[in-house]
């Protein structure tokens, strides 16, 4: 029993890993790459530049509609190996082959003078994109409530995940630079070949831990779980809508992540630019990556001992000091212990909401009658997507507005960096704080409540 239940959170971590490699190279480095690389030369640069982010925050964002009723669509789905793996599966194989194509500068066709013919293949391509990798990204962060019902395996699953995730991020970011130059013609500078290997080998590690996640993990079946009807298209806005606590808990969420990502993506212009040393960007994922491995395996017992509730606070008072460390200075010093402030602790708030909205499945069927797995925990994934996407169309107007654009860098150039950190740090320091208000004030869904509300549904089935 306890070797299956560690290859199940093994299988699951290794999937988290592969699935944050991909999160990060797309809502950071593909944009990096769109402002550096794909459009180098080009008379028109920054007009495409400006095209481009402008069509993937639009496709994002009007894909997102869609998401809860892909949730729907995969908790209608019934088959010999669950509901979830034959999207996880499908959606990491697609969604792999359309990252190597954004990365190839589509094989030359974004350098060509058929601009035309450009957007309406990358408008496609992107779509694509876009919908497997949803399918994707719910399925697997839609597991955890079938793969148990008790509270602290949850959090267990949780830890792990996040533990891979924290290593699939961080090693993208600590890696992503040496890799671009490395492959780069010369190993001097960043160049289009470096990208599109760093595109390759992030869809072998996303496609090959996907596989792995599918096979290592089993759905557990329960009187709770087989419990409801079936979810029709009309009713999985009403489910989501209905259910107040997944509702409040959303909208803190969503400030938190659009500062959290506005942040993190601009960072590599903040290293580049304010400091004029684009190589230490790696200190950022060694920062994210030693608290990650410090953190996020303590997280079972922090939440123990204090509840999420005060892991969330502290935490966000923890990145708000660290926005004043970047608002104020502009030294390697600063940046450093900016850093450490804001990225090492984010994944105990990922940890908090996620163990939050996973319990939601059970508010919600004590609520309104109706279990729906894919359908709430969709919400998560739903929100990091909008916010990467205000992060790509962030990161261009970013390094538009504040004159940061181009892959040639002269130290003696005047940048716009009052601009950049009122963009990167001022704004999201008051989303977050907004962020934390809504929280406690709105969200009253703890440990103990949920407890009581697996008891209810226990004792109703029974």
């Amino acid at each position: 029993m306890k070797e299956g239940k560690m290859k199940q959170r093994i299988s699951y971590m290794l999937g988290a890993l592969g699935h944050d490699t991909y999160y990060y190279a797309i809502s950071t480095f593909f944009i990096a790459f769109v402002t550096s690389q794909m459009f180098a030369g080009d008379p028109h640069e920054d007009a495409m530049i400006a095209l481009v982010t402008g069509l993937v925050v639009v496709i994002r964002l009007v894909e997102i509609v869609f998401d809860p009723i892909i949730g729907g669509f995969i908790d209608n789905t019934h088959t010999r190996w669950g509901k979830f793996k034959p999207w996880l599966v499908a959606g990491g194989i697609v969604s792999s082959l359309m990252i190597m194509l954004m990365f190839s500068r589509f094989f030359g066709l974004a350098s060509s003078a058929h601009k035309g013919l450009f957007i309406v293949v990358f408008i496609i391509s992107f779509i694509i994109l876009d919908a497997f990798y949803s399918f994707k990204d719910i399925s697997f962060w839609s597991m955890i409530p079938a793969l148990s019902e008790k509270n602290s395996e949850r959090e267990t699953l949780g830890t792990f995940a996040r533990f891979g995730s924290a290593i699939g991020a961080q090693g993208a970011t600590i890696l992503a630079i040496p890799i671009t130059i490395m492959f780069t013609q010369g190993g001097k500078a960043q160049g289009a070949r470096g990208f599109f290997v760093f595109g390759v080998i992030v869809a072998l590690v996303q496609g090959i831990t996907a596989l792995i996640t599918a096979w290592g993990t089993k759905e557990q079946e329960s009187a709770i779980r087989e419990e409801g009807k079936k979810t029709m298209p009309a009713d999985i806005f009403k489910a989501l809508v209905k259910n107040d606590q997944l509702m409040w808990l959303s909208l803190s969420y969503i400030l938190f992540a659009i500062a959290y990502v506005a942040t993190t993506a601009t960072l590599i212009l903040n290293f580049t630019f304010v400091l004029g040393h684009a190589t230490l960007y790696s200190i950022t994922g060694i920062v994210g990556f030693i608290g990650s491995i410090a953190l996020v395996p303590l997280f079972p017992i922090l939440a123990k001992k204090f509840g999420r509730r005060k892991i969330f606070t502290t935490t966000i008072i923890s990145m708000l000091l660290g926005y004043g460390f970047f608002a104020v200075g502009s030294s390697a010093v600063t940046t450093v212990i900016g850093l450490i402030l804001l990225t090492a602790p984010y994944q105990l708030v990922f940890l908090s909401v996620l163990m939050t909205i996973t319990d939601s499945v059970e508010y919600g069927q004590w609520k309104n009658g109706v279990r729906n797995e894919a359908v709430t925990l969709a919400m998560r994934p739903l929100l990091d997507k909008i916010a990467g996407a205000f992060s790509n169309g962030i990161f261009g107007f970013v390094a538009i507005a504040a004159g940061m654009t181009g892959s040639t860098y002269h130290s003696s150039a005047h940048y716009g960096i009052a601009t950049f950190k009122l963009y990167a740090f001022v704004v999201p320091a008051i989303l977050m704080l907004i962020s934390l208000m809504i929280y406690l004030s709105k969200v009253k869904l703890t440990e103990k409540r949920h407890e009581e509300i697996v008891a209810e549904l226990e004792e109703k089935l029974k």
